[in-house]
């Protein structure tokens, strides 16, 4: 790992890889991950091991704790995204027009979020707008940022808070 990190060693990676490929697939297929997803976990992994290998530090974890622990949160961010959830799909019916109130109703709930939406803060507006509309994971947005997880989280949390809160008035009028 030293030799990747120090010295971008492709040789050195391809050793890490062979080793910790079939063992990061194994632990995520345990964790009921199917054949397909983990590849593609474990792919995203160490693409991500590589890139951040200067990041990694022996002092505080040993390289498996370090590569592990990237396994882990990689796994658990695509659960989640997997269990976020859809949209309602609205019920259409082909040989039927909705009515004016209907259209009506759905432009002014509209009119209402998109108000709301600008009076977020703008860090908040950008990270509910990139989370939902971008449809980014929490952690594809820290990356793209560069903004730590928790900063991404936090803004999204808030801006869904103050959401909640200004579109609650206008079910309540």
């Amino acid at each position: 790992m030293l030799a990747v990190r120090d010295k971008q060693d492709r040789s050195a990676f391809a050793a890490l890889f062979d080793f910790y490929g079939p063992r990061l697939k194994g632990m995520l297929i345990r964790q009921n991950c199917r054949p397909g997803q983990a590849d593609e976990i474990v792919q995203d992994v160490m693409l991500t091991i590589w890139r951040k290998a200067k990041l990694f530090d022996p002092e505080r974890a040993q390289v498996s704790a370090w590569i592990y622990q990237i396994a882990r949160n990689r796994h658990i961010d695509v659960i989640r995204k997997e269990s976020r959830p859809m949209p309602e799909e609205l019920a259409h019916q082909p040989d039927s027009e909705p009515d004016a109130s209907q259209v009506l109703g759905m432009e002014q709930e509209a009119k209402h979020l998109k108000e709301a939406l600008t009076r977020l803060k703008p860090a908040q507006r950008e990270m509910i707008e990139a989370a939902y509309l971008g449809e980014l994971s929490h952690r594809e947005l820290s990356e793209k940022t560069g903004l730590p997880l928790g900063t991404i989280k936090s803004r999204i949390r808030l801006g869904l808070d103050k959401l909640r809160h200004e579109l609650k008035g206008m079910r309540a009028s």
